[in-house]
């Protein structure tokens, strides 16, 4: 960690990344399996519900007042340019297609990113009221209701005949000419299920599942995930072994399995 990055920085903004987090997520169930739920889609397709923009609202409030010089990148509202150097990345729901179905496993995802890498993040998944943050050099931790929070840690499965495979929707692949890949993966793996988005990440960095893997990504799906899974003992890497967020696409590995799996994704780059 550079001089520039200072423990004690990042203790006070995990503080609020899991403070927000928290509050923005649950804000989110006031909408959440409701008939008359409705949305809209955006230029790009994807759909974005009232939930999303209101938990978007409660985290940028929630860092200005706390923050007031940092930079805030949003996936609903863009960005504010800051002058400390450090950028806030936002997703305030991450699975809206699953929270529109009325599937419990999307969440609400903050990052802090600062030179270039992103230095914690917290994921905070409202309909099971489970929470694992973590920032650089203080590990990952997991919480759940009833329980204190544990130390997050990546299995020790050293192959993907013997782990669970996780990912978000499996034609995503083919927007990268990729669903060849996923069939050579999913036939490697000793099961593949679609528990995906950031829920997915979750599972890795506790030990259930050995990979996810993200055909594309967007920099707010990736910003709080890179310390969460590193900090928890495994990897966070682009489709070419890249430890970034700025990629595009995204690997959460054990660290064991990596190898294995880029031997695969590397043969599907991404489009121009």
């Amino acid at each position: 960690m550079s001089m520039s990055t200072s423990q004690t920085d990042l203790e006070k903004r995990l503080e609020t990344a899991r403070r927000l987090a928290r509050v923005a997520g649950k804000s989110t169930l006031e909408h959440f399996q409701r008939a008359d739920l409705a949305f809209e889609k955006k230029e790009d397709e994807s759909p974005v519900t009232v939930a999303d923009q209101n938990a978007e609202k409660i985290i940028r409030q929630g860092l200005k007042e706390a923050f007031p010089n940092d930079g805030i990148i949003g996936e609903e509202f863009g960005s504010e340019e800051g002058t400390t150097g450090y950028n806030w990345i936002v997703d305030p729901i991450d699975g809206t297609k699953a929270f529109i179905a009325g599937v419990p496993l999307f969440g609400t995802m903050i990052g802090v990113e600062k030179d270039g890498k992103s230095r914690l993040g917290v994921v905070y998944i409202p309909g099971l009221d489970e929470m694992i943050s973590a920032a650089e050099g203080q590990g990952a931790w997991y919480e759940k209701p009833g329980h204190d929070p544990v130390k997050a840690q990546v299995n020790k499965t050293a192959s993907l005949k013997d782990g669970v495979m996780v990912t978000s929707q499996v034609s995503t692949f083919n927007k990268r000419n990729a669903v060849q890949g996923f069939l050579e993966l999913e036939e490697r793996s000793f099961v593949t299920r679609t528990w995906g988005d950031c829920f997915g990440y979750m599972l890795v960095a506790t030990g259930r599942a050995v990979c996810m893997i993200d055909p594309m990504m967007s920099i707010w799906d990736a910003a709080a995930l890179q310390p969460i899974m590193e900090e928890a003992g495994g990897t966070f890497t682009s489709w070419t072994g890249e430890s970034t967020i700025y990629s595009g696409d995204g690997i959460g590995t054990n660290g064991l399995v990596l190898e294995e799996i880029l031997e695969v994704c590397r043969k599907y780059p991404m489009p121009k």
